[in-house]
């Protein structure tokens, strides 16, 4: 009998396996379920371009009843047809036969290359040897099986009264959320009332995943799920809501940090803004500029490119230069103070200590209301373009 970690969920099993999707023989092709009848909340892409996956597993979540997911890396199985589709349709049935359940109570996940075909022999032989029951446990090696180009599995966990809450999440770049972000996996052993974990579920997302961006694309194949089975009982909500975001906000900043090429993360605090959309639409614009990012990466203390990327937001008429305050850290660097040619050197000094370590803290209040948001992102490197203009060759 497995013995399950002390810091997992009750109930889940996991498995892993190398189908063939890369040509490095690492571990490729997950499944993980519950063992027992489960509530989903689930949210995903608005992409006009989402794959079969994403459109099968919106499906199979609208009645918030699935006991797992079915997730293969390095192939997105995008813009790939009507045999893309089939393949997609094929790949989740033969996945539930193997294990006993109902087609419609797994949600598939693909990530990877987009307009490339599954390689269907290779998935198939290796579903037809899968038995169930799995043995529980093994969140650790699903969210080394779900990575693409991640250069480290991103894993989280909390307790919450006598349950767990655990997270695993993939995606270093193509990375700017709409409902949900890259492929992003929690399973609790707590019990919800369903209605309520649903909208815990949103709440925390638009907290969170969807407030990091790397590089400004959003992905076809977007997908974050929540699975609870109940086995450890009720929980208090808030605390539920607490340990969730926990868990969801360090996953965030784990994936920030590994953006594909990045150096260092970026946290940009917005405050005094009109109200939260505001606040994020700013925070959005200078994460996201390549201004910001290369400056960023360089150390070079070039706070002028803040103020340029909150003055492009050029439909927010309420934004006033006279009343914003731009911080790095700790140190103001706008409005102006009269410093002088030395104090504009001792300035710049103290901004560019501020950026010299992996983690880079801009701070913005605009001065309006009482609106906030905090977004995430990383710098931009020589990495990220190599990486890229390679990504599929």
């Amino acid at each position: 009998m497995t013995e399950i970690a002390a810091d997992e969920p009750r109930g889940f099993a996991v498995h892993t396996a190398p189908v063939g999707l890369g040509d490095d023989g690492r571990d490729d092709f997950t499944v993980l379920v519950s063992t027992r009848p489960a509530v989903v909340s689930a949210v995903f892409t608005r992409s006009r371009f989402a794959g079969p996956s994403v459109t099968l597993s919106r499906a199979a979540a609208a009645d918030r009843s699935a006991r797992g997911v079915v997730v293969l890396a390095r192939n997105a199985n995008v813009a790939t047809g009507a045999q893309g589709e089939a393949n997609a349709r094929e790949v989740r049935a033969a996945t539930a036969r193997a294990l006993g359940l109902a087609e419609d109570e797994l949600l598939i996940a693909s990530t990877g290359v987009i307009g490339r075909q599954y390689p269907m022999a290779g998935i198939l032989d290796h579903i037809g040897t899968m038995t169930g029951p799995l043995p529980e446990g093994g969140f650790d090696r699903a969210a080394r099986s779900i990575m693409t180009t991640d250069t480290r599995p991103k894993t989280a966990r909390a307790r919450v009264g006598d349950a767990v809450v655990i997270g695993i999440a993939k995606g270093v770049g193509m990375i700017e959320p709409d409902m949900a972000t890259l492929l992003t996996f929690f399973a609790t052993d707590a019990l919800l009332d369903p209605e309520e974990q649903d909208r815990i579920f949103r709440r925390v997302m638009d907290r969170t995943f969807n407030a990091v961006s790397i590089d400004t694309d959003t992905s076809t194949s977007d997908t974050a799920a929540l699975f609870a089975n109940g086995l450890a009982g009720a929980v208090d909500p808030a605390a539920f809501e607490q340990a969730l975001y926990d868990v969801a906000l360090a996953l965030v900043k784990d994936i920030a940090s590994d953006g594909e090429g990045a150096g260092k993360l970026i946290e940009v605090q917005v405050s005094g803004a009109r109200d939260t959309a505001q606040a994020k639409r700013i925070g959005k614009a200078v994460v996201n500029s390549p201004l910001v990012k290369t400056a960023v990466h360089g150390g070079d203390p070039n706070w002028g490119r803040v103020a340029m990327a909150i003055g492009k937001c050029s439909d927010d008429t309420d934004v006033d230069q006279e009343k914003v305050t731009i911080r790095f850290g700790d140190v103001e660097v706008y409005p102006p103070s009269g410093r002088g040619a030395e104090g504009e050197g001792e300035l710049r000094a103290a901004v560019a200590k501020q950026m010299q370590g992996p983690e880079v803290v801009i701070g913005i209040d605009l001065g309006i209301a009482a609106g906030a948001f905090t977004v995430y992102g990383c710098d931009l490197t020589e990495g990220y373009v190599r990486l890229n203009a390679d990504y599929s060759t």
